[in-house]
Parts: structure tokens; C-alpha cells; sequence
């Protein structure tokens, strides 16, 4: 599910969301992309994968405090649990981060801006 500014609180807002905040230009967002695909296949029902264009979303990735990319962040209910990123986050590392949100980790980041949720 692609996210923007007017829909991103419906689709990141409640339950388990793995976000992928990519852009076109990214060369390791790109190439992990197929593998961050499949995962949000395995995870269906369970974990929701949200994607979200950089260049195209600018104010949303500010109010994210997204500083470079690729970022995978993992939240529950609208909060943030764990946040990836830069060139070596490895679809491993993705993967146990969403298995951790799943087997309930703290939250751990800065409150999801209020209008974002």
C-alpha cells in the first residue's frame, strides 16, 4: 500500500506496520524492494507493509524525522517500535526487527507526529 500525507494515519495508524520509506533514486531501496515484497506477502494478515515515496511525501518523512534512506520502520498502533536504516540493513535485519514487533517490543522511538496518526 502506497502511503501520502492524506491517507498515511488510515494505513499506518492501528495494528503491526512494517513502513518503507524508499526512493526512486535509492539504489539499495530498489534492490531490496523485491525482498521487502515478499516479506509483506509472508507477514499478510499479520503485519501490514506501507510504503511511502520520499520525494513525493516530503512533509510526511520530516514529521517522521527520516534523514536518509532507505528507513524501514516497525510500529504498533501508530507509535514507532524500531527503526532501520542506510545502505546496510540487510532484509535479515528487517525481517527480526518485524518479528520482534510481532512478539510485542517496546516502543522504543519519538511518538509518531499526532497528525500523522
Amino acid at each position: 500500500m502506497e502511503a501520502t500525507e492524506a491517507n498515511f494515519s488510515e494505513l499506518a495508524g492501528q495494528g503491526h506496520v512494517l513502513l518503507d520509506v524508499w526512493g526512486p533514486q535509492c539504489a539499495p531501496c530498489i534492490a531490496l524492494m523485491p525482498a521487502i515484497d515478499a516479506m509483506g506477502a509472508a507477514y499478510e494478515g499479520r503485519v501490514r507493509l506501507v510504503k511511502l515515496n520520499a520525494p513525493e511525501n516530503r512533509q510526511v518523512c520530516r514529521d517522521l524525522r527520516v534523514a536518509g534512506l532507505p528507513t524501514y520502520i516497525t510500529m504498533r498502533d501508530g507509535l514507532e517500535v524500531e527503526r532501520l536504516t542506510g545502505n546496510d540493513t540487510s532484509i535479515e535485519d528487517i525481517g527480526a526487527a518485524v518479528e520482534r514487533l510481532l512478539n510485542g517490543a517496546p516502543v522504543t522511538g519519538l511518538p509518531v507526529p499526532e497528525h500523522l496518526r
